[in-house]
């Protein structure tokens, strides 16, 4: 059982991505986590205040089983199928983000400076956050989707659109590491 501990080699998950993203393709379904936000904005009633969210939700009833899925799967993930060790990164990054004042990287999945409950006592944190996350949001709804709705759904589709938002992103997640990240920090 140990090899379930372990991250899976490209040959094992690659395959099993595609196979996934086939049988939606099949089905004539898309694939992307922000659209379920989109559904449940409308079961919760937005529909009744933006045109936006009127359309119907029922059709897309079967994408929030993937959701919970993977909630489901990364509950089960850490809980239990996880060594306790923390994210295995290069030795340069983790020296550099400690440097930046991460004391936990290397050792915790997700950093404690960031991501603990204590960290919402601190202002930079919960600004970053609330930024960040208000960012993240306006970026998916302007690029008219998530990075997994692009890079997974959208590039095996042959979606130019798709390659176009991938590419952004990419450049966007460069730019941030190597240039805002550090002045943040």
């Amino acid at each position: 059982m140990n090899w379930i501990f372990e991250p899976w080699p490209w040959y094992v998950s690659g395959p099993l991505i595609a196979l996934v993203m086939m049988t939606l393709l099949l089905a004539g379904k898309g694939f992307g986590m922000s659209s379920n936000l989109r559904t449940i904005c409308t079961i919760l009633g937005a529909d009744k205040r933006a045109e936006f969210f009127r359309f119907d939700w029922k059709s897309q009833r079967w994408n929030l089983y993937i959701v919970l899925g993977v909630a489901m799967g990364g509950f089960l993930a850490s809980q239990f199928l996880s060594n306790g060790e923390g994210v295995q990164i290069a030795p340069e990054s983790a020296e550099k983000l400690k440097a930046l004042g991460f004391a936990s990287t290397g050792e915790a999945y997700l950093p404690d400076e960031m991501f603990a409950l204590s960290a919402l006592s601190d202002p930079k944190t919960l600004i970053l956050l609330i930024v960040g996350g208000f960012l993240v949001g306006f970026g998916t709804r302007y690029a008219g989707g998530c990075t997994s709705g692009h890079a997974i759904s959208g590039l095996s589709n042959l979606q130019m659109p798709s390659l176009i938002a991938v590419i952004g992103f990419f450049l966007g997640g460069l730019l941030m590491v190597h240039f805002i990240f550090p002045i943040i920090f």
